[in-house]
């Protein structure tokens, strides 16, 4: 028993950082778990890591004039995020380009630019925070942000639940019957955009959309109904996390 306990609780007993990186995972977890169901369902799982390359530029430009300040970082990675994919949707709309090419041209031209410009002005280890992020160095304002995306995202799936599963299933029905389509669509954008914004900080901009997608996938084996498969992801990306932070900390491996 005193050897569990030292593996598996004495680590988030004895050290701050470590109960905060576990606390960011959980409410991550909570919050973008979920999401990442829907993103599958509507076989959007390209698309959901197209916009974690997007959101790069915008929170690389608040680090060029504020540096590694949580405000202005999410601030410019949501204005990106909604940029990109209002861009691309036009751009299918407007030209013969599917919006999943125009997706993928806008999130390389973003990364490209993300890298750019947070090799302006920092070093490779500044490069490796926007890229990578620092779940065992969060601080009160990240997670105040991830808190904030959880209870965000929560309200809205539950308050539109049912146009969400009518949207992702079959859209063409919703907007024959409902004016809720369009707004929907973007609301659910706008949640993808949020969670990853949030989980940058602790997951960096390349890595936040795992947490979205491979809980998700996993739950798909186990689940045929949509609210389980949420719950399943949920509980896949906990477990995920708590033993990802164990075996960053016993192993000395890098905590993403």
């Amino acid at each position: 028993m005193s050897a569990i306990h030292e593996w598996l609780i004495s680590p988030f007993l004895e050290f701050a950082f470590m109960q905060r990186a576990l606390a960011g995972a959980i409410m991550l977890s909570i919050s973008a778990c979920p999401v990442g169901v829907f993103l599958m369902l509507r076989r959007m799982s390209l698309t959901g890591d197209a916009m974690s390359h997007a959101i790069l530029p915008g929170a690389a430009a608040g680090f060029l004039f504020y540096g590694l300040e949580i405000v202005p970082m999410t601030i410019g990675g949501m204005i990106a995020g909604v940029i990109v994919a209002l861009s691309a949707g036009v751009v299918s709309r407007l030209t013969i380009q599917k919006e999943d090419a125009s997706m993928a041209a806008f999130y390389l031209i973003s990364l490209a630019i993300g890298v750019l410009l947070v090799s302006m002005r920092g070093s490779s280890v500044d490069l490796m925070h926007v890229l990578f992020g620092t779940v065992l160095a969060l601080n009160n304002d990240a997670l105040v942000l991830i808190g904030l995306a959880a209870v965000v995202t929560l309200s809205a799936l539950t308050t539109l639940w049912r146009a969400l599963i009518a949207e992702c299933l079959d859209p063409l029905f919703l907007r024959s019957v409902s004016r809720l389509g369009s707004p929907v669509h973007f609301i659910f954008l706008g949640l993808v955009v949020f969670n990853l914004v949030a989980g940058f900080q602790a997951l960096g901009t390349l890595l936040s959309v795992g947490l979205m997608i491979l809980p998700a996938a996993a739950a798909r084996f186990w689940a045929n109904r949509v609210e389980t498969m949420c719950i399943l992801a949920t509980l896949f990306g906990l477990a995920a996390s708590l033993f990802g932070l164990l075996l960053s900390y016993h192993l000395s491996l890098p905590s993403g």
